[in-house]
């Protein structure tokens, strides 16, 4: 991956979730415990169900930034529970490093006098993530 956190993008379908300040993947799995009190002082697990996110900080410099969802405008951001394919790249690639489809969980948007509007978006694998 890449060394500068400015050199990975986020992409909703093919279009770059704009102005990125932080990206943030989270993959997981599940532990399953094999072993009984009797085996000892160890435990032993099994590797059950992945999961993965992504969460998105952001800048908006133009309310068109926002526009993930082939609308143009808060409005159509704002409708959590959408699919997307998302796709992580490096700055300069064409091809895609991961991608998957993902649901779109929560949207924040946080808006003070004088100050760029800020916010996060949060992804829910739906799937794999390869």
């Amino acid at each position: 991956m890449a060394k500068n956190g400015n050199n990975i993008l986020v992409y909703a379908g093919s279009t770059l979730i704009g102005c990125t300040k932080t990206n943030e993947i989270q993959t997981g799995c599940e532990t399953i415990e094999i072993s009984s009190p009797n085996q000892g002082a160890w435990r032993n697990y099994l590797v059950g169900r992945k999961e993965w996110s992504i969460n998105v900080a952001y800048l908006v410099t133009d309310s068109s930034a926002l526009a993930i969802s082939g609308g143009n405008g808060v409005k159509d951001l704002l409708q959590v529970g959408n699919s997307f394919t998302l796709s992580i790249k490096r700055r300069g690639q064409s091809s895609a490093d991961l991608s998957g489809s993902a649901i779109l969980k929560s949207v924040k948007i946080t808006a003070t006098r004088g100050n760029l509007v800020q916010g996060s978006f949060q992804f829910v694998g739906n799937g794999s993530l390869g």
